[in-house]
């Protein structure tokens, strides 16, 4: 993990149950006075150029746990979404790159943990950083450490980023970039208008009804009178504070309760804050129901009650308002992100109590980010990889990739935070399905030598590839290829007016003596077909090439999208590659 510090006497790091570390380790444990490591904390290591700072960031000690901690009963947060925490893979090793602190993540900092990480034998990078730059991978550290650590046989894998439309973070082909959706689990609280409609909402920590109060909703922010006192008030999630200290003005203003109502860019995307006074945050469709029926009185009231948690709910998962969607503006010919996993309102060990108590009971925390769902991937990569030892990282990210879900809990297709159907932009290949990538059937590898004709293919200069793969190249001497011809288990196509013919080549790892057939959904506007339509593989191992070509067949809006799919199948498997399309004139 290159991250902040861990609290390595979390007992979510505790090695009950956890065989010794593997003969190739060669970590250390810089411990500097924190508890010792053991045999699931074995490696402590420190990158920052200045002494290690009080842990109190809890980062670090919040994407350790999700990751890999150990079974731990007990947990929650402040008396709700009680149980076992657990990390994805709870029998794993785990090692702490400190590159972050109160100083941010210093580019110096983060690159000497990637190649310290490398050396020490990990497995798995995880990696919940923003990454990417305007110049290209060649001038991105967590590019090129992470291409260091793939050429090694090592995954890495890292946030897609928390820009929303913005920005796409750490879209190199050779990581496996992570958007983030949400659960099932919400901890809920109602509000009751005047006019008998019920409307809920998420919180984090509970408190007794209130009486049926008046509802205001002050223009002026923060309220500078009496007006708001005794009243449950309704605020705009966005008024530059942060949530929480939202709340903090309206109730040190003398306020009863708060709903804090999400601007439309926010969308359905509602967190579990634990808020100083009673309060709810709601989405922006049932935020215009209140303002409607404020605007439909001149006495509205309300109510607000605590419902606690809740599991299940059939439009889990959605894709977080926050998180990155693609394209990559690097690559525009790899689709980005790769997939998406669980990032919002994500219980895990936290390094200090929030609950102000005295006692010894471990903290644990609630927080959202694609720093959130990255671990819960490398947890994913690092079971694949125990169950597979001799899987590349190219395989496993296809295993990922190709064996996720794009449908909800409902069976309709995954939405977005504005609840409309979220794009292979938001989602890539869709959300990650554990249990299926253990075995995909057929996977799309990728040599570390076969990304240099790629890499000459984005025009850099021969010092540019060499920066990025670590030795001398000559792309004169190289047969570059177009971005879609490297072979991923996706598509993104920038059109022209111009056929695009590409290659595929699948492996089996599935059965001996399978046979494959294709089903393929055109994007709209665009014809595909692929030959051959079907492939045998009588041996595990055995490989088979396809070539796919995209001919449009419509004008198209220029900078408009469409997408489709190419799906592998057989009884037993179902290998699905997501197509995104993008007009250019």
């Amino acid at each position: 993990m290159v991250d902040s510090a861990v609290a390595a006497s979390h007992p979510s790091f505790s090695d009950a149950g956890m065989p010794p570390p593997p003969s190739k380790w060669k970590g250390e444990c810089d411990s500097f006075g924190t508890p010792p490591c053991n045999n699931k904390l074995i490696g402590v290591r420190f990158s920052l150029p200045q002494s290690p700072s009080p842990n109190t960031i809890g980062h670090g000690t919040h994407t350790m746990s999700t990751a890999a901690g150990n079974f731990f009963a007990g947990a929650g947060f402040f008396g709700n979404a009680n149980g076992t925490a657990a990390g994805v893979a709870p029998l794993a090793h785990l090692a702490i790159y400190e590159s972050c602190g109160p100083i941010g993540c210093p580019n110096t900092a983060v690159a000497d943990a990637i190649d310290t990480a490398i050396g020490d034998g990990v497995d798995i990078i995880s990696i919940s950083l923003g990454g990417g730059s305007r110049r290209g991978f060649f001038d991105d550290v967590i590019a090129v450490g992470a291409y260091r650590a793939m050429q090694r046989g090592i995954i890495v894998s890292c946030s897609a980023g928390n820009d929303d439309k913005g920005s796409l973070a750490n879209g190199a082909p050779w990581i496996m970039t992570v958007g983030a959706s949400t659960m099932d689990r919400k901890i809920t609280a109602t509000v009751v208008l005047g006019n008998g409609e019920e409307i809920e909402g998420e919180t984090g920590k509970g408190f007794p009804s209130t009486e049926k109060l008046e509802l205001v909703y002050p223009r002026q922010f923060p309220p500078k009178d009496d007006s708001v006192r005794g009243k449950i008030v309704v605020c705009e999630n966005g008024v530059g504070l942060s949530r929480i200290n939202i709340g903090e003005v309206v109730k040190d203003a003398g306020g009863a309760a708060m709903i804090l109502l999400n601007t439309k860019d926010l969308g359905d995307t509602t967190f579990d804050d634990p808020h100083v006074l009673p309060a709810l945050q709601i989405g922006y469709a049932d935020g215009l129901k209140i303002i409607a029926y404020l605007n439909s009185t001149l006495n509205p009231t309300a109510t607000l009650s605590f419902k606690g948690t809740v599991i299940g709910g059939g439009r889990a998962p959605v894709v977080a308002a926050f998180s990155s969607r693609g394209p990559s503006k690097e690559s525009p010919g790899i689709l980005k992100p790769d997939i998406i996993g669980p990032g919002v309102n994500i219980l895990a060990a936290w390094p200090v109590s929030l609950e102000n108590k005295t006692d010894t009971k471990p903290a644990f925390n609630i927080i959202s980010g694609t720093s959130m769902s990255c671990p819960h991937l490398s947890g994913v990569a690092a079971l694949l990889k125990s169950v597979h030892p001799d899987w590349s990282p190219a395989v496993i990210k296809s295993a990922i990739m190709t064996t996720a879900y794009q449908v909800n809990l409902k069976g309709n297709p995954i939405e977005d935070e504005q609840l409309q159907p979220a794009t292979v932009f938001d989602i890539g290949s869709g959300h990650v399905n554990p249990s299926r990538a253990d075995d995909p059937g057929l996977v799309y590898d990728i040599l570390p030598d076969d990304y240099i004709p790629y890499l000459c293919g984005l025009n850099y200069t021969n010092q540019q590839v060499g920066i990025i793969v670590g030795r001398n190249v000559d792309c004169s001497k190289e047969k570059s290829i177009p971005e879609a011809q490297l072979n991923y288990p996706s598509f993104s196509i920038i059109f022209g007016s111009t056929p695009q013919t590409y290659t595929r080549t699948l492996t089996n790892v599935g059965k001996p003596d399978s046979s494959y057939d294709v089903e393929i959904v055109s994007p709209d506007g665009v014809i595909v077909k692929v030959e051959p339509k079907k492939h045998v593989f009588p041996k595990l191992g055995d490989k088979s090439s396809y070539s796919v070509t995209f001919t449009r067949t419509n004008k198209g809006a220029i900078n408009s999208t469409t997408q489709g799919f190419i799906r592998w199948y057989t009884a037993d498997y179902s290998v699905r590659s997501p197509i995104a399309v993008v007009f250019k004139d």
